[in-house]
């Protein structure tokens, strides 16, 4: 340190002597201005048990500080890597989003124990704040997505410094079915590991799906493949199939080791509209109760010969079944016509009533009669039936 330096520290270690003991609010905000100005312009030549005693003056300067002060002293500390950890960290924790984020967001004297602890307790403000250091680590992006808003979630996702666990990538998944932004987003990056990617694109809605194509033309393919296969895996693994086709396949398994499951029992599934218990007896009828147990589908015609022959003369059946419940819908749609029709003719017959009631009360003169001549052969007109 240069002698200039030293007589100035000497000169206001004196003022601050007499600044923390008799000190105005305006005094103690300009003496840490100073003590701010001196540490940052030596601190290459300090050493850590100097560090340590700029550490305790400004703890006793700020204990009082306004906001503002607070807010300065925190933008001017947080981009230096060695600047003092305890004031740091009270930084860090302070309430005021103002003075916490620029330290949450830039310094590296916060480790992630530190981070962590404050992620945990404080508000979505600092969580913000955090998600967008240049680097995260999993465990403090952990905290990250368990307590975090969809705005942290966005910005931690989109953050190319973020590293997230595997825990980390399973809980984005699930929130991203909420979220179109953060679908895309967790979509877009380069790091998401290939089964993530493919459970997020299974549950993307239709525009997310179009906009990670858009974005990322070479990779169209890639989401193309990716609904398939997650299809394809969706419709043959046992773990996907809901409870009443678990239930389906339970009784159609009885029924077949029984010896009951005939074709006799696949039409009546397939004619009372029991379409798993129908496909699971055409796939018992033809395979091992091993593999109907597995809870394996027919996905193609040539996957059951005998099954898909099944199948056309059962739709045969089905397509009969529907032509008779459409002469029925149409059978109720006449009725509905005829009661509707009934309902405007009764209407007339008491226009028409009432009209006849009028005409021969005698208070009526010529013109008046004509009119209601006119009005009832109208109303004969109109009528479905002659009413005259």
């Amino acid at each position: 340190m240069s002698s200039k330096s030293a007589n100035s520290s000497v000169s206001l270690l004196d003022e601050l002597e007499t600044t923390l003991a008799h000190g105005t609010v305006a005094r103690r905000v300009e003496t840490l201005r100073r003590v701010t100005d001196l540490f940052l312009n030596s601190v290459i030549d300090y050493s850590d048990a100097q560090i340590g005693v700029f550490d305790d003056v400004f703890d006793c300067l700020i204990d009082t500080m306004e906001a503002s002060a607070k807010v300065l002293l925190a933008q001017r500390l947080a981009p230096e890597p060695m600047a003092p950890p305890k004031i740091i960290r009270t930084l860090a924790f302070d309430d005021l989003i103002e003075v916490a984020a620029p330290v949450l967001s830039q310094s590296e004297r916060l480790d992630d124990d530190a981070l962590m602890a404050n992620a945990r307790t404080k508000s979505q403000g600092h969580l913000l704040a955090i998600s967008t250091r240049k680097q995260l680590s999993g465990a403090v992006t952990d905290v990250l997505v368990e307590r975090g808003n969809d705005e942290v979630i966005q910005s931690v996702v989109g953050n190319p410094g973020a590293q997230f666990s595997e825990q980390g990538y399973t809980k984005l998944v699930s929130r991203a079915e909420r979220n179109d932004g953060i679908a895309e987003c967790l979509g877009m990056r380069p790091s998401i590991p290939r089964h993530h990617y493919l459970k997020l694109i299974a549950k993307a809605s239709a525009s997310v799906q179009a906009r990670l194509e858009a974005a990322n033309p070479n990779a169209s393919k890639d989401v193309s493949l990716a609904v398939k296969e997650v299809t394809r895996r969706a419709r043959s693994a046992p773990s996907a199939m809901t409870r009443e086709t678990t239930i389906a396949h339970g009784l159609v398994k009885s029924l077949y080791e029984d010896g009951r499951l005939d074709e006799h029992q696949v039409t009546s599934f397939a004619e009372t509209g029991k379409f798993d218990e129908a496909n699971a007896s055409l796939a018992a009828l033809q395979r091992s109760s091993s593999e109907l147990s597995s809870g394996k589908t027919i996905l193609e015609p040539s996957d059951n010969p005998y099954g898909a022959s099944r199948a056309i003369d059962l739709q045969s059946q089905l397509d009969g079944l529907e032509g008779f419940a459409k002469s029925t819908e149409d059978g109720i749609g006449w009725a509905n016509g005829s009661e509707s029709a009934m309902a405007s003719m009764s209407g007339a017959v008491q226009r028409v009533r009432t009209l006849i009631v009028q005409a021969s009360n005698g208070t009526l003169n010529a013109g008046d009669l004509k009119n209601i001549a006119a009005e009832v052969s109208q109303l004969n007109c109109s009528s479905p039936i002659n009413i005259s």
